[in-house]
């Protein structure tokens, strides 16, 4: 008779919290479950908690892994840090790691005192807390910025990306301003599954560089630029308007949108 045992201890709610398992974790209860050494009961348990862990000030997605494959994303920018690390401690109880972006001095500071995994990443804003790192998966995708001062845009998409499982390649300072550092950049460029490419002023790598690969573009427009660029909607327009094709716009400034994004197709192209 085949003996069925509860469910480990790390995909059971404790007290006081809601269940959440990640998409590997819910097919390993499945296996399990078809292998006969877990009762229905616990499965249906693991699966019928409510998505939902209500802190009062924030209503937390404890199923974002299991639908999306990747826990949900704190948005540090307005938080207080308590109410920061709240967030980030209700995900990492059922989950291995969590991504926090537009973090403060305060905010990351608070983080790394308690969370030891913690790692603050200055120029991009973030913290990522892993207490288990992704492998990383087939492919590349390469983070392009116009100029130095895009780096911040670029960093944010670039530690996203990391943090999601993906090898990324840094190819900084090749705007179009002096075209010759982009072109003899092309071949490591053209070796990637997706391109994110970060630009202010008037916006136009994206296009340069879309003209010279097959992959997948993703323009970021950055907020950096003098008076007629009105902080980033200059070269929102222009890339909006891009002659080149494969293109595709993010809002001014949301590297973690392009990071994420980028993330996605990768994910298509390595299975």
């Amino acid at each position: 008779m085949t003996r069925k045992t509860s469910l480990p201890f790390e995909l059971l709610p404790p007290s006081g919290t809601i269940n959440a398992v990640t998409t590997s974790e819910a097919a390993q209860l499945l296996d399990r479950f078809r292998a006969g050494e877990l009762d229905e009961a616990d499965v249906l348990r693991a699966f019928q908690n409510a998505p939902i862990a209500d802190l009062g000030f924030a209503q937390v997605d404890t199923h974002r892994s299991l639908r999306n494959g990747f826990p949900e994303v704190i948005f540090g920018s307005g938080k207080t840090p308590d109410q920061t690390a709240a967030i980030a401690k209700t995900i990492l109880t059922r989950n291995h790691r969590v991504l926090i972006t537009r973090v403060n001095e305060a905010q990351a500071k608070l983080l790394k005192r308690k969370f030891k995994q913690a790692v603050h990443h200055e120029v991009a804003r973030c913290v990522v807390i892993e207490k288990k790192p992704l492998p990383k998966r087939p492919g590349t995708i390469a983070v392009i910025t116009a100029g130095t001062s895009d780096l911040p845009v670029a960093e944010e998409a670039a530690v996203t990306a990391e943090a999601m499982g993906n090898t990324v390649q840094r190819i900084s300072d090749v705007g179009v301003a002096g075209l010759h550092r982009l072109l003899s950049r092309v071949d490591e460029i053209r070796k990637a599954n997706v391109l994110i490419v970060a630009a202010g002023m008037e916006g136009a790598l994206p296009s340069v560089v879309a003209g010279l690969v097959s992959k997948p573009v993703i323009a970021v427009p950055t907020s950096i630029g003098y008076g007629a660029s009105f902080k980033g909607l200059a070269a929102l327009l222009g890339m909006l308007t891009s002659c080149g094709s494969g293109v595709t716009v993010v809002n001014i400034d949301n590297g973690f949108g392009a990071g994420y994004a980028a993330s996605q197709i990768n994910s298509l192209a390595a299975g």
